[in-house]
């Protein structure tokens, strides 16, 4: 099996071999190119100048339509690679006037913090005054404000404390009379009734006796109950 010697890439020398292998490889250049064309419905076109300035051309539609949409897409790509002169004066003009703005407004802050006042007239420092009360008024009613809403949440948090503290007093007294049932219970079982065991019974669940122990423990008393 032979194998195909690969033909080297440089200048052949005989001008009657070149001028062979020109025809041949320009024909499989048209060739290639019309394949691609019907392939990829693209339009191609091929221009070839040989060596003695013979001019050879293909082309898959019209070329002179196919050149002609070659130049314009070449100008419009210089149009969008160089911003129009109109474009760059309007952003030139809305830089400067935002750099205008930016420094109007930190000289404002800068008065308003009692600072670069030199140079004002009497009616500019007026005004000055009058934007630094309204300022003051909103920050002061702001204020006022956020303190009612402090105040109504901590008294919403009282109440529900006081619930709670009823909730454990009515809790306790509930504990209390049933463990004095529980010791009347208990003598009355072992001794009978007797004139004691009656009183404790009729003591227990009084809630002056709970209320005037609670506040006996309150104030560090000794309590006299149970």
């Amino acid at each position: 099996m032979m194998v195909r010697e690969k033909v080297q890439i440089k200048k052949i020398d005989n001008a009657s071999a070149r001028r062979v292998t020109f025809s041949k490889r320009r024909r499989g250049l048209f060739k290639k190119a019309e394949e691609l064309s019907v392939l990829c419905d693209a339009d191609v076109a091929v221009i070839l100048f040989s060596s003695n300035d013979k001019l050879f051309h293909y082309c898959s539609s019209s070329m002179e339509e196919v050149l002609e949409r070659r130049n314009l897409h070449s100008k419009n790509l210089e149009k969008l690679n160089q911003p129009s002169l109109e474009l760059q004066l309007v952003e030139d003009t809305d830089y400067a006037n935002l750099s205008k703005e930016v420094a109007e407004r930190t000289l404002h802050l800068r008065r308003l913090r009692g600072e670069e006042l030199q140079g004002l007239s009497i009616e500019e420092l007026h005004q000055l005054e009058k934007s630094l009360e309204a300022g003051l008024s909103r920050v002061v009613s702001k204020k006022g404000e956020v303190i009612m809403n402090e105040i109504c949440h901590l008294q919403d948090k009282e109440e529900k404390l006081m619930e709670e503290n009823d909730k454990l007093r009515q809790e306790l007294l509930k504990m209390s009379n049933a463990r004095k049932r529980i010791i009347c219970d208990y003598i009355s079982g072992d001794d009978g009734e007797s004139s004691d065991s009656t009183n404790i019974c009729n003591s227990a669940g009084s809630p002056q006796d709970y209320e005037s122990s609670g506040t006996s423990l309150k104030l560090g008393l000794p309590s006299s109950g149970w």
